[in-house]
């Protein structure tokens, strides 16, 4: 038996996310600040922001919110309460502050409203984040915004363009 397509990505992104989200805690609890500028859970935080907007585009905003409890419930074993409660704050707000702008935005440009509600969800999880963990605003800010939104939106955005330009040419027949 297969599962719908809706379904099936669905539970891949909600695994994903809830996994992503424990990666993310746990990277910062081991290595904490790369080079001053990133925590080192911020690449993998960045791809939670992606997998955020599957599990909500295919299930809805409650159950990326259960996904958020489920992960700040491993990341407290995996990194500690404090990174976790701090985690969770900080991907519950964003979530509620990205799904606000996304909902009205995607009915004219789903691309666009992806970018911007990615952009100011990840400016506001960043400063949640560091701030109920301990981490220093100034420059880490700048740092986590530019690489969330390049995880979340530039890399999903190279990735179905290079998917498109190369199922392009095996679409068309020959001679189109």
């Amino acid at each position: 038996m297969t599962l719908p397509t809706n379904i099936a990505v669905a539970v891949t992104s909600s695994a994903a996310f809830v996994a992503l989200v424990a990666a993310s805690n746990w990277l910062t609890a081991e290595h904490g600040l790369i080079g001053g500028l990133v925590t080192a859970g911020t690449f993998t935080a960045g791809l939670v922001l992606a997998a955020r907007d599957a599990v909500r585009e295919t299930a809805g905003i409650w159950a990326s919110l259960a996904c958020i409890a489920a992960g700040v419930a491993i990341s407290a074993v995996m990194a500690g309460p404090v990174l976790a409660l701090a985690s969770g704050a900080a991907f519950a707000l964003s979530e509620l502050v990205d799904t606000a702008i996304y909902e009205p935005l995607r009915r004219r440009s789903r691309t666009r409203a992806l970018a911007w509600s990615n952009l100011i969800g990840s400016v506001v999880d960043s400063l949640v984040f560091l701030t109920l963990a301990g981490f220093p605003l100034w420059p880490t800010v700048a740092g986590q915004v530019t690489v969330k939104w390049v995880m979340a939106v530039g890399l999903p955005l190279l990735a179905v363009g290079v998917a498109r330009a190369v199922f392009r040419d095996r679409v068309r027949p020959e001679g189109a």
